[in-house]
């Protein structure tokens, strides 16, 4: 019992982190999904950790309340987003929302107070966040997102999202409301990464604007290459590989980002469609593709 309390004190947090990743790659995984390569789910994750963070220290709200404004609200800023940037598509979207990423960044950087009521606390971020979360609630975060989108795949709005993805034009002249759907699936994942922040914000005391930059917009785009988005295990996979790679690789002290680059850089090479092919691994494929 002593050593795995001990072992816990050592990599608790890493697993922790591993959970709040794999619910950002699955954030990322419903937009790749309706074919839309958006980058904005650092910016909707900062949304969901400031305002649940703010709801908790101002209003002293209860922790499934704060949990539910930040992603409510991520969700709110995500429909007003998408109305007008989803009329993009393929890089141009993704030069927009990265843009959208950088504009919440910069002003959660530069708006401190607004008449002496504490928003951003500016450049050194929101301190003294009570700690809230536990690993039970990221596991159970984890566990509803895997059930909806097992439920969202054998759905009719799942097939539509995949339509639309494989023929944007075709899936209109089946009836499909490309528009609604492309939405749909831009706000559930802006709810999704507003989760996470939320959750992540009452795990590690602090947040700063700088932890939601371009930096982590690669990160959380990378859990779904490496992982794959044809299945929605791809991008739990790849979140749960890259945050827990770096302390597998720790005796490697300073080479450790080589190395790490170099995996990353062979399995995307090698594995261009993720660790989680559906055309490798038969038994994830739907009933309907296995001829069932």
């Amino acid at each position: 019992m002593d050593a795995l309390n001990q072992f816990w004190l050592s990599y608790g947090s890493v697993f922790q982190f591993m959970l709040i990743d794999a619910a950002l790659g699955l954030s990322i995984y419903i937009t790749l999904t309706t074919g839309l390569l958006s980058a904005a789910n650092a910016g909707f994750m900062a949304i969901g950790a400031y305002t649940g963070a703010l709801a908790t220290i101002h209003w002293n709200t209860p922790f499934i309340i704060s949990i539910l404004v930040g992603i409510v609200s991520a969700g709110i800023i995500g429909l007003i987003l998408g109305l007008p940037v989803l009329r993009l598509s393929d890089v141009y979207l993704a030069i927009a929302t990265i843009g959208f990423g950088e504009v919440v960044r910069v002003i959660f950087l530069n708006i401190d107070k607004v008449l002496g009521f504490e928003l951003t606390g500016g450049p050194l971020g929101l301190n003294n966040i009570p700690v809230k979360t536990r690993f039970w609630h990221l596991l159970l975060y984890l566990l509803l997102l895997i059930y909806f989108f097992i439920r969202l795949s054998r759905s009719r709005t799942g097939r539509a999202l995949v339509a639309i993805r494989r023929d944007e034009t075709v899936a209109a002249t089946m009836g499909i409301n490309v528009v609604y759907y492309k939405n749909l699936a831009f706000m559930v994942g802006a709810m999704i990464a507003g989760g996470a922040g939320a959750l992540a914000a009452h795990l590690t005391r602090f947040i700063a604007p700088n932890e939601f930059g371009f930096a982590r917009v690669v990160d959380i785009l990378t859990y779904a290459v490496l992982g794959g988005f044809s299945h929605w295990l791809g991008p739990i996979i790849g979140g749960f590989i890259l945050t827990g790679l770096p302390e597998v690789l720790r005796f490697l002290a300073g080479y450790r980002a080589i190395v790490n680059g170099i995996i990353l850089m062979l399995a995307i090479i090698y594995l261009p469609n993720g660790l989680a092919d559906p055309k490798r691994l038969p038994w994830l494929r739907s009933p309907e593709a296995r001829g069932e």
